[in-house]
């Protein structure tokens, strides 16, 4: 289950970032990848950019099915699970994601904190549109424009803990929600930067108060540090599905 819960809790993985029992490097021929794939629980794509060609791995409908049936009901907060690929044209960017997520994780656990959950940027974003468009349900007359004023916006902003900028929203790629030692709830947001970023993309997330992380390549390293060792997914990620 805890391949199934990586893979679903990010949408996508890189094959590369896997690991099988023993923590050992995962492989689609042997192993948990393997009776993955042979069940119908996941699949595996090639990603058609150039300096990007590992292969990805992602649930099946059958797969998110199965995860969904086995949570724990008495945890919280529930963690979303994704089958499929959204955005094929930026797998090479998707993928950094759980690489930097593996950095903070390395950080959060030398300080004793667990993660409870796991939110994609396309979470929050959707969260948000159901906010914008709350007006709009239930009425003939609604024509899709939102009604939401400037402060309202503001205020849900506030409420979720993001940044605004020019009026906008502020997303980050990932965020973590942490529980301390303490019994302390904390967020920790985190972007990946590449080497696309420009102008007002740059320095609107720059200010956001995201963790930054640099992709260059196949790794990612922390604001131009060292890119981490290879390490499995965070044991927390899988327990509201293990019984």
């Amino acid at each position: 289950m805890r391949t199934l819960a990586t893979v679903g809790a990010f949408r996508i993985v890189a094959l590369d970032d896997l690991r099988d029992h023993g923590d050992e490097p995962a492989a689609l021929w042997k192993g948990d990848l393997r009776s993955l794939r042979a069940s119908g629980l996941v699949t595996t794509i090639v990603p058609t950019e150039r300096d990007s060609r590992t292969p990805v791995v992602t649930l099946t409908e059958r797969g998110k099915t199965l995860l969904e049936a086995h949570r724990r009901p008495d945890h919280e907060p529930a963690q979303t699970f994704h089958a499929g690929v959204v955005r094929t044209r930026e797998l090479g960017h998707d993928t950094q994601v759980y690489r930097a997520f593996e950095r903070s994780a390395e950080r959060q656990a030398a300080r004793d904190a667990r993660i409870l959950r796991i939110v994609l940027e396309q979470d929050l974003k959707r969260e948000y549109q159901r906010f914008l468009q709350e007006p709009n349900r239930g009425r003939s007359d609604a024509d899709g424009r939102v009604k939401r004023t400037p402060e309202e916006v503001r205020a849900w902003a506030e409420e979720h803990d993001l940044s605004m900028r020019d009026g906008r929203v502020q997303f980050p790629d990932l965020r973590l929600e942490l529980e301390m030692p303490d019994g302390r709830r904390e967020i920790e947001d985190i972007e990946v930067t590449t080497l696309h970023y420009r102008g007002l993309q740059a320095s609107g997330k720059a200010s956001a108060g995201f963790t930054r992380y640099r992709s260059s390549g196949g790794r990612v390293g922390s604001r131009g540090g060292r890119a981490g060792s290879r390490r499995g997914a965070d044991p927390h990620l899988a327990e509201e599905v293990l019984r």
